[in-house]
């Protein structure tokens, strides 16, 4: 079985732990947002399925807005893939805040991800499209 999502708008990455002064650890409020935003698309596309037991491969694709400003020729080598973006939000902080919307509801925990491809792309309109799938073999022993 694969499941595959988008989330729509701009890609966000995971921000950093924040601390409050007693030293308790919390997400910030735009990345909460953003793994809500998530992990609804994963509800949408389990359609009521229950999460996944087995290791699994995701695949992780984000397409970021290009500049309105910027000339139609350098638009166009963006959408075209010969211009990649090496910006900000990092792609393994993407990955990140992608898999932790997908907790508990594509698949149980992010540990039974064995295989992560991740790709950054210019793109209209800005989003992530996600996949999931099955890597094969047994169900995880969750006795460790």
């Amino acid at each position: 079985m694969v499941v595959s999502l988008i989330v729509h708008g701009p890609p966000r990455g995971k921000g950093r732990p924040r601390f409050t002064r007693t030293g308790r650890v919390f997400t910030d409020a735009k990345t909460a947002e953003y793994e809500g935003r998530v992990k609804r698309a994963g509800i949408d596309a389990m359609a009521g399925r229950e999460p996944l037991l087995e290791p699994c491969w995701v695949k992780v694709t984000a397409y970021l807005p290009v500049a309105k400003s910027l000339p139609k020729k350098e638009r166009a080598r963006r959408f075209s893939g010969e211009r990649r973006p090496c910006q900000l939000p990092d792609l393994d902080n993407i990955a990140k805040a992608v898999l932790d919307g997908l907790n508990g509801v594509v698949f149980l925990d992010d540990r039974q991800v064995c295989a992560i491809a991740s790709q950054k792309f210019y793109g209209e309109p800005p989003r992530v499209e996600v996949s999931v799938g099955c890597c094969g073999g047994e169900k995880n022993d969750r006795s460790e």
